[in-house]
């Protein structure tokens, strides 16, 4: 029998209700909106800056031991540019630049919906910086949508490390949040992270929270 969407709408809501109800101990998750981003190894950092130069802490992440620097950059691509573009801290050992889709169509740059350190086949972008530039090759990337947790957490939500599950939002733009990478680590922080595409999408905002379902929908 054919199902319209309105139906199988309703059909996936009352078993996510359901699963929730039957599962009491699903706390809310913190939204994390990420807006565009850098991430700087020491070498590329001292090329835009300077030799033996130091990020200075504009304000603390919620994941341990990262922080908003107080430094931009510029970065560059075949259609355009965008300027003030934060850098975050501490230095990697490889530089990434994380965008959004939209980003991606202003700069005119590849940029695949990939997981933190995947960079292979991924977008370049040139980088400019108050003392130089850098061509930044494979280094582009949208971040997949992913939920930073302990392994505290993890045993609560019955969840492991790299398991995919669904996100549900409430409000005035309910949605459901497909393919979420589950990451685990006893130096995370619990929080759910979007880009600024699918935050706007949902109407979200970083005080916001959100809930999530292992059902296969």
């Amino acid at each position: 029998m054919e199902i319209n969407n309105q139906e199988l709408a309703i059909k996936i809501a009352n078993l996510i209700r359901e699963h929730l109800e039957v599962n009491p101990e699903k706390k809310e998750i913190p939204v994390g909106v990420s807006n565009r981003h850098i991430h700087l190894s020491k070498k590329d950092l001292e090329i835009l800056f300077g030799e033996n130069y130091q990020l200075n802490e504009l304000k603390e992440l919620k994941q341990p031991g990262q922080f908003a620097a107080k430094e931009v950059v510029c970065i560059a691509g075949p259609k355009g540019s965008l300027s003030n573009v934060r850098v975050l801290g501490p230095v990697r050992e490889e530089s990434q630049l994380e965008i959004s889709k939209t980003d991606s169509f202003t700069l005119g740059v590849k940029s695949p919906v990939r997981e933190s350190g995947d960079l292979k086949g991924s977008g370049d972008i040139c980088v400019i910086g108050p003392k130089g530039s850098v061509f930044l090759k494979e280094k582009v990337i949208v971040a997949k949508r992913h939920i930073h947790m302990t392994p505290e957490d993890a045993k609560a939500f019955n969840v492991i490390n790299g398991q995919n599950v669904n996100v549900i939002t409430s409000g005035e733009r309910k949605t459901i949040f497909g393919d979420v990478i589950v990451r685990v680590s006893p130096k995370y922080s619990l929080e759910f992270h979007v880009d600024t595409d699918e935050a706007n999408a949902a109407d979200l905002s970083s005080k916001d929270t959100v809930m999530i379902s292992t059902l296969n929908l």
